[in-house]
């Protein structure tokens, strides 16, 4: 469900290819290419195998765009390589340079976008391209940096990432614990403790959300300085952190990946020690972890009994070779578990996958993992991807039944394997119970349910309003969410399969002249800059309630809610009234963020002046330091006065 513009590219500034200008043929920059290719595969550590012929990968298609203008972003990249009729595979920035990396999915795409961008004039800027190097493997380039290290310093260094983990006497920690601090990073801190340190964080983040309001609609300074008087230098009251009924056990979806243990272990199921982009690969079984139910550990036990019993081999991430991949398990209070299997056919025929899956299901049904309880269980072969989200995989039911289903606040649920539901049922239930006292719903009230899953936020308050109206991405999950709707006798509800951005303009002029609330429940990096534009625009939309998993990375949504009005930005801005967080994920730092916005009325005045309306809306402005700060509080005060006098 995320969207992410930091493309997954491990150390860029690598050395380059030179291309010839206009004046270079295609024949001459197809063979530099193939010869930059050749060169990287015959390299003695194998750092670019990944590159080789029957795997794809948008790196061989890579090119270096030089010369952009100062402080653009993603967005506004993208935007102008769509200009040109072009359509990137990936897009790294590097902080403030004034280069970018961008990657096409074939060599005519490549070859298309090195002619028309070249010597294009861009904000005043006479753009380059040239054509760059695939990146290496990270774990083979650590591997490559640990045979050249020769002094005793590197010596020590090597030692010590190979034993990340060691106690104060200099020992390894035992494998559960550095597994433990990886997944559970706070599963040795007093549960009060957790809860004041997640407080902390979100006002940080409220303290942040502060001051960009302040930077984007200075219209709003007045306001802001009465908040922050209000609140010790917050928008908004942060109303405390609820706890979790349930510290521990409490993940009804788990995710585990398929590997070899830090011993060497074949075909070990669990977490991985560290990221590969870190040159970590060693794979933990989950057994000791607290935040895993103990029916999920089964499952892993099961699972891995069986996959070591067969002659497939785990994939490896670092040569392309294997089959065995992921577990995804899930759970619910009524006792139900459904398991996904991923696993990678490489050249396997249709008859030893078959066989394979009929194995599968056998010893989940007739064998030793029996007594594991799964109620559902589906395989999914995963090779090369079409698509970066694992969703769009097909899945294949192989046995039991094909949904599980969940009870929550009263209501009954139906989860297919793809479908989002909050991992944390019971505090879940202190998220939505939270959600309808801040509503303040009546019979009148109409719900818009952006990002709403299987629809568990608007079905938990149907019966208290006069229609609810959901938005969701997954199509599984919107026909789940159609089915809840019949299972708990509802008829007052509606879900649309789609993008939030493409829907949300058609479906926010229908709720005019109702009284509605807006509830949005985005992937952790939010909301599409479009949602906002179109929640923006649309004037009878008075009341939004945003949650959010990761607000850091919604920042861009919740400036842009308060953002002066502008050309491109239409409509009265919102403003943070209330704040408060449900931890959702106890033993880490992270939790939910509820934010309660309201619409600025505004009777006979012009929309204020934007203080920076060039600004692109899907970018955060850089960090204030404490001098424009300062500025900012001394106008906040000549307001105040001249506004009370």
């Amino acid at each position: 469900m995320e969207e992410n513009n930091d493309s997954p590219i491990a150390d860029e500034q690598s050395t380059v290819l030179f291309v010839k200008t206009e004046s270079a043929t295609e024949k001459e920059m197809k063979e530099d290419v193939e010869e930059s290719n050749k060169k990287n595969t015959s390299d003695n550590s194998n750092m670019y195998r990944y590159i080789k012929d029957d795997l794809f990968t948008s790196e061989i298609y890579k090119v270096e765009i030089q010369n952009l203008p100062k402080y653009i972003g993603f967005n506004e990249v993208k935007k102008f390589l769509a200009k040109y009729g072009l359509n990137p595979h990936k897009i790294k920035l590097l902080g403030r340079q004034t280069f970018a990396f961008v990657t096409f999915k074939t060599e005519e795409e490549r070859d298309k976008a090195m002619k028309v961008l070249h010597g294009v004039l861009w904000k005043n800027r006479n753009l380059s391209v040239r054509l760059a190097k695939p990146k290496a493997d990270p774990i083979m380039k650590k591997r490559r940096r640990e045979e050249e290290d020769e002094g005793e310093e590197e010596v020590k260094e090597h030692a010590a990432a190979k034993c990340p983990s060691l106690s104060k006497d200099g020992r390894e920690e035992p494998l559960s614990k550095q597994i433990a601090d990886v997944v559970t990073p706070l599963w040795n801190v007093l549960y009060e403790e957790q809860l004041a340190k997640k407080k902390q964080e979100c006002e940080q983040v409220l303290l942040k959300l502060t001051r960009e309001i302040g930077n984007n609609n200075r219209a709003l300074l007045p306001w802001l300085f009465i908040q922050k008087e209000k609140y010790s230098g917050l928008c908004c009251a942060l109303e405390g952190v609820k706890a979790s009924p349930s510290q521990t056990e409490y993940r009804n979806k788990c995710e585990f990946l398929i590997g070899i243990g830090p011993n060497q272990e074949d075909k070990s199921v669990g977490f991985r020690l560290g990221k590969y982009k870190g040159g970590t690969c060693a794979v933990v079984e989950p057994f000791d972890t607290i935040h895993i139910p103990e029916v999920a550990k089964k499952i892993v036990k099961a699972f891995q009994d069986y996959i070591r019993s067969t002659p497939y081999s785990v994939y490896s991430p670092e040569t392309y070779d294997g089959h065995w991949k992921q577990l995804t398990v899930r759970t619910s209070r009524n006792g139900h578990i459904m398991a996904i299997a991923y696993f990678n056919p490489q050249k396997l025929n249709k008859e030893e996958l078959t066989e394979l899956q009929s194995s599968l299901a056998k010893h989940f049904t007739e064998g030793l993992g029996k007594d594991s309880g799964i109620t559902s269980l589906y395989f999914v072969q995963e090779g090369q991807r079409k698509s970066p989200n694992r969703e769009d995989l097909a899945l294949e039911h192989i046995a039991g039944d094909k949904y599980i289903y969940e009870d929550l606040l009263g209501l009954k649920f139906r989860i297919s394997p793809h479908a989002f539901f909050q991992v944390n049922t019971q505090a879940a239930e202190v998220l939505y119970s939270t959600i309808q006292d801040w509503a303040q719903v009546s019979q009148d009230t109409t719900v818009l349910d952006v990002c709403c899953g299987t629809g568990s936020i608007g079905i938990s308050l149907a019966k208290k309003v006069k229609k609810v109206v959901g938005i969701e991405l997954c199509q599984e999950a919107v026909e789940d969410a159609r089915v809840n709707a019949q299972l708990n006798e509802l008829n007052n509800v509606e879900f649309h399969s789609g993008k939030a951005e493409d829907l949300v303009p058609y479906l926010v002029n229908s709720l005019a002249l109702q009284d509605s609330i807006t509830i949005v429940d985005p992937p952790r990096a939010g909301l599409h800059s479009k949602v906002i534009l179109a929640i923006r625009k649309a004037e009878h939309l008075k009341k939004l309630i945003y949650v959010s998993c990761n607000p850091r990375a919604a920042m861009n949504n919740f400036v842009d809610l308060c953002r002066a009005p502008s050309n491109r930005v239409k409509g009265s801005p919102f403003r943070p009234v209330r704040a408060m967080a449900v931890d959702l994920f106890p033993q880490t730092m992270h939790c939910e963020l509820l934010l309660f916005f309201e619409r600025i009325e505004h009777t006979s005045e012009k929309p204020s002046e934007p203080s920076v309306d060039s600004a692109e809306i899907p970018t955060t402005k850089p960090e204030v330091g404490a001098s424009a700060e300062e500025d900012n509080t001394d106008l906040i005060k000549k307001q105040a006065v001249v506004s009370s006098s």
